[in-house]
């Protein structure tokens, strides 16, 4: 497997990460099993594992620390992630100092490591101030407890804000950025990746089998077990999506591909991403992801995408990107109502 540099933190990284969340009550409950998953993995040469401490609320977590124990620690790059909610107490979640402290050291112990390869924020937290979540992590850097710091999600503009208020405030910055890429989905193209490159950081692509639809193994017509994917009915019947499946099938047989690596192979042929996360739940998906490791794409191939997919652009909207509250909160999108004074 041939590495490539985590942006410009000197970190060497294999083109495939793999990514934790399905270990767990989420996904694989089978304790023995995801640790023989994660341990095929490492054998053929991935060295990048990505998990979060929301994943099965801590569980991912205490499955790779126990993967990665008896010498194997040393020769991955290890990252989490923090954010989202771990219980009904409000400060145990989002990007404030206050929980960044505690939730690091949640995960480390869980992770049975001494410290994170990559420590990242999970969704921007417009309550909070990006000086108070850079000042954070970089408080961690410094102790040793975090090599490099990232985020996930993150609107280019977010992106941009981070990178300037680091360098105003003498702040270590975020060296990666884990945003949402696939066929289907491809408006990263048009700013985050970019916007990553311009600034030397890595992008660690997450969803590079479009929510399971560039599996091929949902089709116009069929009836889809929306309960067993975890994603909703309208995100298996959406006609733009599956128009791009139809087109999509028959452009990797002429290649004589499988959709998974046709899939695969496109989300690390772009210059900006560095890696691309593969979340197997069972040992067949996983060696169906590896055995398409090697796969590069012809122009002719990457051309042909083009033209069903069109660069930067979604085939359909992403089901689980970041909606930011200017379009979620209605109360932000339109001015108040004036009152009335009584006649």
């Amino acid at each position: 497997m041939k590495y490539r540099n985590l942006g410009r933190t000197g970190i060497q990284v294999s083109p495939y990460c793999l990514g934790a969340m399905m270990f767990g009550a989420m996904g694989n409950p089978d304790h023995d099993d995801s640790i023989r998953i994660i341990h095929k993995a490492l054998d053929a040469g991935i060295n990048f594992v990505d998990t979060a401490d929301v994943y099965s609320a801590g569980e991912s977590e205490v499955l790779v620390g126990k993967a990665l124990k008896g010498g194997r620690r040393d020769n991955v790059v290890l990252a989490s992630k923090l954010h989202y909610p771990m219980g009904d107490d409000p400060n145990h979640r989002g990007n404030s100092r206050r929980w960044i402290t505690t939730a690091v050291e949640n995960s480390l112990r869980r992770l049975q490591t001494d410290h994170l390869d990559l420590y990242q924020v999970h969704r921007p937290d417009p309550s909070v101030d990006l000086e108070e979540t850079l000042s954070a992590l970089s408080d961690l850097i410094h102790s040793g407890k975090v090599r490099a710091i990232g985020a996930s999600s993150f609107p280019a503009s977010d992106i941009v804000e981070a990178q300037w208020v680091a360098d105003r405030r003498g702040l270590e910055r975020f060296r990666t950025e884990q945003p949402p890429y696939s066929i289907i989905n491809r408006s990263i193209e048009r700013e985050v990746l970019p916007v990553c490159q311009r600034y030397g950081m890595g992008a660690l692509v997450w969803s590079p089998l479009g929510q399971g639809l560039l599996t091929g193994r949902y089709r116009k017509g069929q009836e889809f077990d929306s309960h067993r994917s975890g994603y909703t009915p309208q995100h298996f019947s959406d006609e733009r999506k599956l128009d791009v499946v139809e087109q999509l099938v028959p452009l990797a047989e002429q290649a004589g591909l499988p959709m998974t690596h046709l899939a695969m192979a496109f989300a690390i042929a772009h210059q900006g991403v560095t890696s691309a996360i593969i979340g197997p739940r069972t040992m067949a998906q996983l060696d169906d992801l590896l055995a398409g490791a090697d796969v590069t794409l012809t122009d002719d191939i990457l051309d042909r995408i083009d033209e069903i997919a069109p660069p930067g652009t979604d085939a359909g909207p992403n089901d689980v990107a970041y909606v930011p509250p200017a379009i979620s909160s209605v109360g932000l999108r339109r001015r108040p109502v004036p009152e009335r004074s009584a006649a």
